[in-house]
């Protein structure tokens, strides 16, 4: 069963996702937020698989919840929802250390899917928002230092404001299988799609991804392929 809390400030938005999300068998509504300064306190009390958090609240927006989030020893798995694919927003929250980015008008079977696809740590994204992504990592590093948000350090908050040598060098600590897998996890290839490619047995590539993760001091997946773009090697 996967367990969501679901965050946003509007209760029928809410109303609606519970609704949605009732319908599938293995997953569970345990909480609801109003802001995103209720998230932690609710995720301390209900242990939540998955946080469902709109971007955009009135105290404490998700974006900042994911980095409150994200700071933890084990936190949830965190996907970002939202009106539209609003030019800044995709990066700043996938450097905050979300897992995805959906948009609220998505279809229910289709949200029901990126859930458990994000609850297995795979990294889920509205078509829009992909686009976005891609479009947003593809400008010069100038113009990603000045977006609103983009503090270039490294950490959680990913690879953001680093140029093309600062991505390549901190790729260089990787071994070679490890540069490996961390392209294929860019190109968005499952494990399985990767173990297979690679001769390799799945945990063997959840260890490397693991290995990586730690050499590069990042959050999740999404910010592995967001630093391989920023390195121009995809």
């Amino acid at each position: 069963m996967i367990r969501v809390l679901l965050a946003d400030d509007d209760p029928l938005v809410r109303a609606g996702l519970r609704l949605m999300l009732g319908a599938a068998e293995d997953i569970t509504v345990v909480a609801e937020a109003s802001d995103g300064a209720e998230v932690s306190a609710l995720v301390d009390r209900h242990g939540p698989d998955l946080v469902l958090m709109d971007i955009r609240m009135p105290l404490m927006d998700g974006i900042e919840a994911t980095r409150v989030l994200r700071a933890r020893a084990e936190p949830p798995e965190i996907i970002m929802l939202t009106t539209l694919a609003t030019d800044g927003y995709v990066l700043r929250a996938l450097q905050a250390g979300a897992g995805g980015f959906l948009l609220k008008h998505t279809q229910p079977q289709d949200l029901v899917a990126a859930l458990r696809k994000a609850a297995s740590g795979e990294p889920v994204f509205s078509p829009d928002a992909l686009r976005q992504l891609v479009d947003t990592v593809a400008v010069s590093p100038d113009e990603d230092r000045a977006a609103p948000g983009a503090t270039g350090a490294r950490g959680a908050t990913g690879p953001g404001g680093q140029d093309v040598h600062d991505a390549r060098e901190l790729l260089g600590r990787l071994g070679a299988r490890e540069h490996e897998v961390s392209l294929a996890v860019a190109e968005g290839k499952t494990n399985a799609q990767i173990a297979a490619e690679m001769y390799l047995s799945i945990p063997t590539v959840k260890a490397h991804v693991s290995h990586i993760l730690a050499k590069l001091e990042l959050n999740n997946r999404v910010q592995i392929a967001l630093l391989v773009y920023r390195a121009g090697l995809i």
